[in-house]
């Protein structure tokens, strides 16, 4: 993939006051928008997320379910043309969730499809997730190497069983991907999940917004349960992204006076990632819910040194990690073992760019603890992006307290945030696109 230019970022005072509208939960939004094609028009989504991967995902659901309804008009009158589409190839780039859940989603659709993406993407492991749906009954073959996409996956399942295990420690997404379809398998799922569950407000969202659609669930121990159900009639509004948000908590705890706004953000989210009004509030930021959004301020508080266990929201590993070494605060964290398989291995990605200001991310036995007693201020410093939008958006704070940043690969934040630098600007940051 061609990196786009480099981009510098200052920011000329320590203070920042403004309203900041936030796109739509890309983890909300990909969720509803394989839910809307399941249901084949009967669930509508608004508030459809402006990032990449919702983008991405979007297009190829738009494109799958108009074959899905002309195959149908046509098994009624040539039956032969429908059993002799040709073989399509979808290529989802760098976009991880929409990978899992089309893995599952293209198991019910008639038809041959290759599923592929990006390089990164063929380095990211989704066995755990094949093999589950093997089991199911699922027929996928590897295109290039055992336990990696690209995929090839032939439907729609004849299903074997209707319970199988899965371990909860790996990604929710592929927990996500199995109940996403488990009303419209024809024995529906038991699914065990085995072990710790981590990130499990995310597998909760899941199942608030499937019910919120006509399906329901027991969940009983550590075994959730859906029967085959049909889909009803319904809109799903998006709220705007949490994670997104997590940037700007981060530019209040480092700014000396702090006033944002950030509209359409609910007390009561479905989004994991809404604990950082939590997280931060060790920082001094109030979070006040009213005006329909979130008002964040900044008040003088002592920080007592702990331990941040990020299991059950470990997209904010990097936005609370890059914080505490700006300040320089030895915190330890834990649950961060996803963190590996993500865009990139985001745990040596932090520590190759905090040795920059002299901070050491040290592990021992699962637990991360930041030494800052090295830390330094460089005159300018390039941070590298590892084709992660999350290391852009997590450092780009620092800009606050360092006298100039830049970074490469300026246009990665596209993924889930697209207008994250516009935004900069409209809170006072100055920004100079290089070449």
């Amino acid at each position: 993939m061609t990196k786009s230019e480099n981009i510098i970022v200052t920011k000329p005072t320590r203070t920042v006051n403004t309203t900041i509208q936030l796109t739509g939960s890309k983890s909300e939004c990909n969720r509803a928008l394989i839910i809307k094609a399941l249901s084949l028009g009967l669930v509508k989504v608004d508030n459809i997320s402006e990032a990449a991967d919702a983008v991405k995902l979007l297009s190829v659901l738009k494109e799958e379910v108009t074959d899905q309804k002309i195959a149908a008009i046509l098994a009624d009158e040539e039956p032969e043309l429908v059993a002799n589409r040709q073989l399509q190839t979808v290529d989802i780039g760098p976009a991880g969730t929409a990978m899992r859940f089309l893995t599952a989603y293209f198991t019910l659709q008639e038809g041959e499809v290759i599923l592929t993406g990006s390089e990164r993407m063929k380095q990211r492991p989704i066995g755990v997730l094949v093999d589950a749906l093997r089991e199911l009954g699922a027929q996928i073959n590897y295109e290039e190497n055992e336990g990696f996409p690209p995929l090839r996956i032939a439907g729609p399942i004849e299903q074997k069983t209707g319970r199988i295990a899965i371990k909860g420690n790996i990604s929710s997404q592929y927990i996500t991907a199995l109940l996403l379809i488990a009303s419209s398998l024809p024995q529906g799922l038991e699914l065990e999940i085995v072990g710790e569950l981590t990130s499990k407000p995310y597998v909760e969202m899941t199942l608030a917004m499937l019910e919120q659609c006509g399906i329901n669930h027991t969940w009983t121990d550590n075994v959730i349960s859906i029967a085959p159900q049909q889909f009803k009639e319904t809109n799903i509004w998006v709220e705007p992204d949490w994670s997104a948000a997590s940037y700007w908590y981060s530019i209040a705890a480092l700014s000396d006076e702090a006033e944002l706004f950030l509209p359409g953000l609910t007390a009561y989210s479905k989004q994991g990632d809404s604990a950082i009004t939590e997280i931060m509030a060790n920082f001094g930021i109030t979070s006040q819910f009213k005006d329909g959004g979130v008002h964040l301020s900044k008040s003088a508080k002592p920080f007592v040194n702990k331990l941040f266990d990020l299991k059950e929201c470990p997209d904010l590993a990097q936005t609370v990690v890059v914080v505490c070494a700006a300040l320089g605060h030895n915190v330890s964290f834990t649950g961060l073992e996803t963190l590996k398989i993500k865009e990139t291995d985001r745990i040596a990605a932090l520590q190759n760019e905090l040795a920059k200001i002299g901070v050491k991310l040290n592990e021992d036995n699962e637990v991360y603890t930041l030494d800052c007693s090295s830390k330094f201020t460089p005159e300018h410093v390039v941070f590298e992006t590892y084709e992660d939008h999350r290391m852009a958006m997590a450092f780009a704070p620092l800009a606050i307290l360092l006298p100039k940043i830049e970074f490469e690969d300026h246009k990665v934040v596209e993924k889930s945030y697209p207008d994250f630098w516009n935004d900069l600007e409209k809170a006072g940051f100055v920004l100079e696109v290089k070449g």
